[in-house]
Order: structure tokens, then C-alpha cells, then sequence
């Protein structure tokens, strides 16, 4: 699951599994770090299970996150760490096997409690187990590239899927459009933008001919041909674009819509609810808002249930959550207080 480890001593380490910490923080990128900062803040309890595999690690730069521009994604991730360490949150790497609702009576820990407060176990690929009052899962997704030989090894680099994440970065450079289906056509009037020289290979999705005047208008190539393989050239990026007929067409940028489909390894036992993308682009956790869930005490933030966010919409909804889980913490706490209260006036 979740986000970013530099090295092995940039971890704490969680024994304490006989206390129940306010929040678990699923994940470790810009959603889950911003959502265990704001509780932190909050003299709240946190513990972030980072599973040390961002979705933008092959990235140069992060790129349109106002006063972080083309910061390196581990070295963001790393000063996330550091602020949330520094209000006493903890970051620990590992693997989420499991979370699952517990009983809040078989909490030997919590003292009073307020009725319908819950709680929940999460459990890593170590053995080791924490308790929870309250989950944030901020997993990320995991992006799926066309089967086409010689793609994926340029992912990030060569092959993008953003344009408003590398666009900037690949302007004026002769840029191949995937096609993966409708949404395509909607990518490649964006990367028309950034280039002149923008080609557009069909991929049996069969524009139909309005869309082909209109990429006219705009000079932009169609080939309907099959595309057999994405070729390297010599300086290890890409030379262009081999199909079926073995005609060749030079590109040094390949652009492609993936199939977003979040992170739920381990999440099971907690039935969240999830929703396709359309066309099937993916699929994601279905949430109201600031990341609400039907199950009691969960929220989702980021690119699980937002496939589309960039790192500062990621971790904006990551905040939101977490004020959003603090709010309810605090609700509870009062609730139980009051129990208590009237507990020893009888």
C-alpha cells in the first residue's frame, strides 16, 4: 500500500499494541501525510502505515503545487514525514494485511466510551497489530498501461498521462497519443496545447468523423494502422512508434489515458463501497464529503476515491479529512465525558 520510505532509519517503529491511538492513517503520500498532520496538530494520537511505493515515484518533480514546483516527490514526502514527527505523529513502514471493526468493549485501554464509538484493529504483513479509534485510508491507486511491448519501461519519463502533471516538461517535443477509448480524444486536444507535432494513434477506438474534423482543425495526425510496439533509441528514451505494417513514426513522447484503479489490498474486511470510472477507466472508493464513507469511523482521501487529483488536491482532501476526523474524535470525547459525568451523579 500507501507511500515513501528514503531508508531504512527514516521509520519509526509502533510495539505498543496494547493502546488505542486515536487515528491510523493508511497510507503515507500527500493525502495521508496533510491528514495526519492536521490531527497531530490536534494533540491527536496518529500512526501512518507507509507502504513505501508512491504512485509519483518515477516523476522528476512534482509540478503545479503552489511553492513546491519540481520539489522531487521523495523529498516532499520526506519533509511530510519530518512535520508530521514533529507535532508527535508517527510514520511507520509496512504492508496493511488487514482492517477489520473491532468491539470497542474488548478495549482494554479506552476507559469511558461514548455509545456507537467505534474502533477498529489493522493489522501488517510483520505480524505486529495496531488499535484505532478511527481510519484514514489514503492508499493512492495503481495505474495500468495498455499491454503494448516497450511501453512500460518509459513510464514517467517518456510515457506520460497528465498533462497538467509533465505537460510543461515535454512542450514542443513530437508527441504520440495512445488511444485507449473516448477519453482520449478529450487528451489529445490538451497535449495539442503543448505541441504542434501531435500524432494520434487510434488503436481500433474508431473516432468517428466529427472528431476527425476537429483533430483536422487542429493538425493533428490520425493513424489508424495497429501500433505494434513503442521502440527505444539509442540514448535510452523513446525513438517512436512501430506498427503493424512495420512503418515507423518518430516520436520522442508518448502520452496514454491509464486504468486508475485504487489501492484496496488488505481494506476487505472493512466493505467500503466502490465505483467504476467511466468507460472503464478504473475504479475507485465512492465517498461523500471530505472523504465520509458509510462505515462508521472511515474515511478515504486522495487518489483512492479521487483518481484525478494532483499531489495539492490529494493532499487538500487529506486535510479536510482529517479536521473532518478530529471534529468527530471530538464529539465523541464530549459524549463519553458527559456519560461518565452523570454516571457518578446517580
Amino acid at each position: 500500500m500507501p507511500v515513501t520510505t528514503d531508508t531504512d532509519t527514516d521509520t519509526d517503529t509502533h510495539t505498543d499494541t496494547d493502546t488505542t491511538v486515536d487515528a491510523v492513517v493508511i497510507g503515507g503520500g500527500a493525502a495521508g501525510l496533510n491528514g495526519a498532520l492536521m490531527l497531530a496538530r490536534s494533540r491527536r494520537s496518529v500512526v501512518v502505515i507507509d507502504g513505501g511505493t508512491p504512485r509519483n515515484a518515477p516523476a522528476d518533480g512534482v509540478h503545479g503545487l503552489l511553492g513546491q514546483e519540481g520539489v522531487p516527490p521523495a523529498e516532499l514526502l520526506r519533509r511530510g514525514r519530518e512535520e508530521v514527527r514533529g507535532y508527535g505523529g508517527k510514520v511507520v513502514a509496512g504492508e496493511v494485511i488487514s482492517a477489520v471493526p473491532a468491539d470497542p468493549s474488548a478495549d482494554p485501554s479506552a476507559g469511558p466510551t461514548a455509545e456507537g464509538d467505534p474502533r477498529f484493529t489493522v493489522t501488517l504483513a510483520d505480524g505486529s497489530a495496531l488499535r484505532a479509534r478511527r481510519l484514514l485510508i489514503a492508499t493512492g491507486l495503481r495505474d495500468v498501461l495498455p499491454d503494448v511491448p516497450g511501453l512500460a519501461q518509459h513510464w514517467g519519463h517518456g510515457v506520460v498521462h497528465c498533462p497538467y502533471c509533465h505537460g510543461w516538461e515535454v512542450r514542443d517535443e513530437p508527441i504520440g497519443i495512445l488511444a485507449v477509448g473516448p477519453a482520449s480524444v478529450h487528451h489529445a486536444l490538451l497535449f495539442r496545447q503543448l505541441t504542434d507535432d501531435l500524432v494520434y494513434f487510434t488503436r481500433g477506438t474508431g473516432p468517428d468523423e466529427e472528431t476527425r474534423a476537429r483533430f483536422a482543425a487542429r493538425g493533428i495526425r490520425v493513424v489508424d494502422t495497429p501500433v505494434a510496439a513503442v521502440e527505444s533509441g539509442q540514448d535510452g528514451g523513446i525513438a517512436g512508434v512501430r506498427l503493424a505494417d512495420g512503418q515507423f513514426v518518430p516520436r520522442r513522447v508518448v502520452a496514454v489515458a491509464t486504468v486508475m484503479r485504487a489501492r484496496t489490498e488488505g481494506l476487505a474486511g472493512l466493505d467500503l463501497p466502490m465505483e467504476d470510472l467511466p468507460g472503464g477507466m478504473g475504479r475507485h472508493f465512492a465517498t461523500g464529503m471530505a472523504g465520509t464513507t458509510p462505515v462508521r469511523g472511515v474515511w478515504v482521501a486522495g487518489n483512492a476515491t479521487d483518481p484525478t487529483a494532483q499531489v495539492g488536491a490529494s493532499a487538500a482532501a487529506g486535510a479536510l479529512a482529517g479536521a473532518h476526523i478530529n471534529a468527530d474524535l471530538a464529539t465523541a470525547d464530549t459524549d463519553a465525558a458527559l456519560a461518565a459525568a452523570r454516571r457518578v451523579t446517580l
